[in-house]
């Protein structure tokens, strides 16, 4: 990551038009979501204000799939989310969100502000800014 890249914020490259799910729902639900909108993650609402965000991806339901042993409509998202997600502020600085998900090994943040959520930053939308910048 050049000099120049590392300073973009978060905001620069995040995805905010995030697409979430009911914890309530079902892995089915999700599966449908997923494939519908052409994303291998979503993310779970919060149940009140003070509750926390949380996030279902492809890996949690492949694990979910194996371990129910391919009953899909009785777990609820509920039960498999990873909460909370971990977020960061949108006026981050990209280089410590890398960071973060190496040291965590995570591929996915939440960008969110005052526990609201304002969009997602993945690693592939890291990588796609970077090769973007080398196309130029």
């Amino acid at each position: 990551m050049s000099n120049e890249d590392s300073r973009k914020l978060v905001e620069d490259i995040m995805v905010k038009d995030v697409i979430t799910i009911s914890c309530m729902a079902t892995l089915r639900e999700a599966m449908e979501k997923m494939r519908k909108h052409k994303v291998k993650s979503l993310v779970v609402e919060k149940r009140s204000d003070a509750d926390a965000w949380g996030m279902v991806t492809y890996t949690t339901v492949l694990k979910t799939i194996i371990a129910e042993e391919g009953d899909v409509d009785l777990v609820n998202v509920y039960d498999i989310a990873t909460k909370p997600a971990m977020g960061v502020p949108r006026q981050l600085e990209v280089r410590h969100a890398v960071s973060l998900m190496l040291n965590f090994n995570i591929k996915r943040l939440l960008v969110t502000s005052n526990n609201e959520l304002e969009g997602i930053l993945t690693m592939n939308d890291i990588v796609g800014a970077i090769l973007e910048k080398l196309d130029d």
